[in-house]
């Protein structure tokens, strides 16, 4: 889509605006610790971002990253719903508001739109990240504790981001049922870890048990086929990286791949994909293996050869998270 190429490119240079003047040692050492923080599973009731540093340092970290996964995840949630366009979105646990640009990019025009989280250096700072794109200017940057004394007003979206992981197991659920209660969608994504996605199909069963639909990735909403412990689901996003971005995040490629676990629901009719590719496709002489989470509630293995002609060379583009099979054009 044109307009979420344009919002990660204004993304981009608020974020080289934002470390413009911030030293490099201190931005690296605060790298460091918010990896520590974003790989543990330790719940702590004090905010992980403390100071204007810890939040500059955590954007260029975490800030492209969330954005192109809360996207991808957004855009099958978009195909499944054709149609829908969200009329109010609340973030929860945004921070400095990834998934409020990630929305505005999938659905464009203006909306009511309120961030909530705990830590007011990143609210701050999402703020003034948020007045380089037009869109974004009139969201409300609002300080809330998240767990279970939160408290949802009604709107069309929730998204909930990178944040079932900070939270106790009964935080995890009380959050999940406020968002299913107050919303007609929710979007949560996790980590693509097996951790994260045993967190998602926590929130998937909730959100089914609400009334909720599955609209992505999934095809039913039905019980999740993979065995517990044997695999776990997830999918990649391409990152592109600026030169500032890399020196923070000591990388030298020009890209990165972000890896996650999503769930996407609604409380309306949904249309979901027929299949979905659950792992990166592989092109072989002359044919295509994908392997497939069906709506017959398995998973399976398909081989498209030349013979299927164009159904063939769909399967040469296909990515890992796409429908199968490709919409008609």
């Amino acid at each position: 889509m044109n307009v979420s190429v344009s919002a990660s490119e204004l993304l981009r240079g608020a974020l080289t605006d934002l470390l413009d003047g911030l030293p490099p040692k201190q931005a690296a050492q605060a790298v460091d610790r918010l990896i520590a923080n974003y790989r543990g599973a330790t719940p702590t009731d004090a905010p992980i971002l403390r100071d204007r540093a810890d939040v500059a340092a955590y954007a260029a970290y975490r800030m492209p990253a969330t954005f192109e996964a809360v996207r991808s995840a957004l855009e099958a949630f978009a195909d499944a719903v054709p149609g829908w366009v969200p009329g109010g979105h609340v973030d929860v646990g945004g921070g400095t508001g990834a998934a409020t640009w990630a929305v505005g990019a999938t659905w464009s025009g203006q909306r009511p739109v309120t961030v909530l989280d705990w830590a007011e250096p990143a609210l701050a700072l999402g703020r003034e990240i948020a007045d380089a794109n037009p869109a974004l200017r009139d969201v409300r940057w609002q300080r809330a504790r998240i767990g279970a004394a939160l408290a949802l007003d009604a709107t069309d979206l929730v998204t909930v981001s990178y944040v079932l992981n900070e939270l106790s197991a009964a935080d995890r659920a009380a959050l999940v049922d406020a968002a299913a209660a107050a919303a007609q969608a929710v979007v949560i994504v996790e980590p693509g870890t097996p951790d994260g996605y045993a967190r998602i199909i926590e929130a998937r069963g909730r959100l089914v048990a609400a009334g909720f639909r599955i609209a992505a990735p999934c095809p039913h909403s039905a019980a999740c086929p993979i065995v517990p412990g044997t695999d776990w689901c997830h999918f990649s996003a391409r990152v592109s990286r600026s030169s500032l971005h890399r020196q923070v995040k000591g990388g030298s490629l020009a890209y990165e791949d972000e890896k996650f676990s999503y769930v996407a629901a609604a409380r309306f009719p949904v249309a979901p994909a027929s299949a979905r590719v659950v792992r990166r496709p592989q092109i072989r002489k002359g044919q295509v293996l994908l392997d497939l989470c069906g709506a017959e509630e398995r998973l399976e293995r398909t081989t498209v050869t030349k013979r299927h002609g164009e159904l063939y060379r769909a399967a040469r583009d296909a990515d890992w998270g796409d429908a199968w099979p490709p919409p008609a054009p």
